[in-house]
């Protein structure tokens, strides 16, 4: 079974360990059994009248201390593996390239990283409860195979004709809790839509009424079709289990006599074993829902994980032997950025050809404020994300100081960038930045020079709220970017949430005195009344530029 060989991929002394507990409390169970069989029927009266109690009550704490160790061994290596597998994740997601993770969808990462290390957690707990009962039914079966071996074959042989068909019933059972796995992404992507969209839906009647019953309803309604099909076949399985195992008592009681005479003793012992084997069939019954959905989930979660560490780290043309040492030095002196034919293609959809940004020609010089500007859809933004290395170009080449990078080199690449995108993140907290007194100054005095300190407190690195007006949150993202000091400054769509005041400072007072201060400043917009401003504009329409503008910032200009 898959969850058990995760156990022993995870930690395979800890499995082994607790595998061995569980057959132990197992077989002590099933001891049990042998030992009152033994004193009902005087089987041991060559012996001191001590023994079978003092056998008895070892027996017991046997039992109970071996299911005790296995439940505490594995709850602190299941806590440990489910630890280590979310982490795996997590820095498998953050090392991912970005239009991989677009692709795969935050729905399908979301339910893996919530509902289903859950529900794999719950399955792999009830392991040593599974192992300990199938270790009693095992130590049952020889047992009466000890007492009359005719007896035991038959009693195997019907079991085995039990489960064969228990296990056809299973597999379609399992094959509708994959479709409700399904459904459940679906179901998450509908209801991050209700949070993300919860306004426009109280503003629209008719698309709230829509999104309800086309989205939502439909998708829950699938969730539970499947669920039910799923719970009826695990509800026709059990009913045929219990309709067997009783069929099992009748055979014994009344089958066995009829075919060979048995005495007293020995059927009164098999009906008082079958009877005793009942509470670990059913458990082992019990706990099959909750292996198949773990099991359905463990599936998921190791194809998320296949797909995120089978990407590779970028395209056969960035690929070197060497790495740029200019891209991996930690200068703050921002360097020559230059894209020669880069190309970016999305993937085509719907029989349709998908859109593409390039080739790409241009030159980014040192301490430059340059404007990129276009229409909506011209591919902005799809270029900001080239610039910055989220993206990874399709062809060309993206030089440093004359030097080509290697795909090597494009983490160490990302880091000369500071940024605020249109889409952009607030963390509640200046995560990466030391807590010396130096740097606590410094974000205090962003904070007055951004105008938020009537608003934001900081206590340590941490902010007393992040709850602002969307201009508001863009200066604190500003703050942020302003501390982390990097070469190269990308802001997109800046100012568009700012006053008119606040965008008039952010064009004639901002952007030039990080200009002065060294910054190479990338500025995607739409205000054509302070393109003069500008040492170059950048030109985009239809992915492609059709035009950069280079000119000499009057020195008025820049002190207004």
């Amino acid at each position: 079974m898959k969850l058990v060989w995760f156990l022993f991929r995870s930690n395979t002394k800890i499995t082994l360990a607790i595998m061995f507990l569980g057959l132990v409390s197992g077989a002590a169970s099933a001891s049990l059994v042998a030992i009152l069989n033994s004193a009902l029927y005087g089987s041991s009266r060559h012996w001191p009248a001590w023994v079978l109690p003092a056998a008895f009550l070892t027996i017991i704490v046997v039992k109970v201390s071996t299911s005790l160790a296995s439940t505490l061994a594995l709850g602190r290596n299941l806590q440990e593996i489910m630890l280590n597998l979310c982490s795996s994740l997590c820095r498998k997601i953050a090392s991912t390239p970005l239009r991989e993770l677009e692709n795969i969808g935050a729905a399908r990462i979301m339910t893996c990283l919530t509902d289903d290390v859950a529900l794999l957690s719950s399955a792999v707990q009830a392991l040593p409860t599974v192992v300990a009962n199938l270790a009693i039914l095992l130590s049952c079966t020889l047992y009466l195979a000890w007492i009359s071996p005719t007896a035991a074959v038959a009693l195997v042989l019907l079991v085995g004709l039990v489960g064969v068909i228990y296990r056809l019933l299973m597999v379609q059972a399992m094959a509708a809790i994959q479709r409700a796995r399904e459904g459940r992404d679906v179901l998450f992507r509908h209801f991050r839509a209700l949070v993300e969209g919860i306004k426009e839906l109280k503003l629209h009647h008719e698309r709230q009424k829509e999104f309800f019953e086309e989205d939502v309803d439909s998708a829950a309604d699938l969730l539970r079709r499947e669920n039910v099909i799923a719970m009826n076949r695990y509800a026709i399985a059990d009913g045929w289990s219990q309709f067997t195992f009783y069929a099992l008592l009748g055979l014994i009681a009344f089958g066995f006599p009829a075919v060979r005479a048995l005495p007293l003793k020995t059927l009164t012992a098999y009906i008082f074993i079958a009877l005793y084997m009942m509470s670990p069939i059913w458990g082992v019954i019990g706990t099959v829902p909750a292996f198949s959905r773990g099991q359905s989930s463990l599936e998921k979660l190791e194809e998320l994980g296949f797909t995120l560490s089978d990407i590779r780290a970028g395209p056969d043309v960035l690929a070197g032997t060497a790495t740029n040492p200019r891209v991996l030095a930690t200068s703050a002196e921002p360097p020559i950025i230059e894209f020669r034919d880069v190309l970016f293609r999305y993937g085509a959809q719907d029989d349709r050809e998908g859109f593409s940004v390039g080739p790409i020609n241009l030159t980014l010089q040192p301490n430059e404020l340059v404007f990129i500007i276009g229409g909506n859809g011209s591919g902005k933004s799809t270029l900001a994300k080239l610039l910055t290395g989220l993206y990874m170009p399709e062809s060309g080449a993206i030089y440093i100081d004359g030097n080509p990078i290697a795909a090597a080199d494009m983490d160490a690449y990302r880091q000369l960038f500071s940024t605020v995108y249109s889409d952009f993140y607030i963390f509640d907290r200046l995560l990466g930045l030391s807590q010396s007194e130096a740097v606590i100054e410094r974000a205090h005095e962003y904070l007055a020079a951004l105008d938020l300190t009537h608003k934001v407190q900081l206590k340590g690195r941490t902010f007393s709220t992040t709850a602002l007006s969307q201009g508001q949150r863009r200066r604190l993202a500003l703050l942020c970017a302003y501390m982390e000091d990097r070469p190269v400054y990308l802001l997109d769509e800046w100012a568009a949430d700012q006053d008119p005041e606040f965008r008039r400072i952010f064009y004639t007072k901002l952007l030039p005195e990080l200009r002065r201060n060294g910054k190479t400043v990338v500025v995607i917009t739409h205000d054509d009344r302070y393109f003069h401003l500008g040492d170059c504009v950048v030109k985009l329409d239809y992915g492609r530029i059709v035009d950069v503008s280079r000119r000499t910032v009057p020195a008025e200009s820049l002190r207004a």
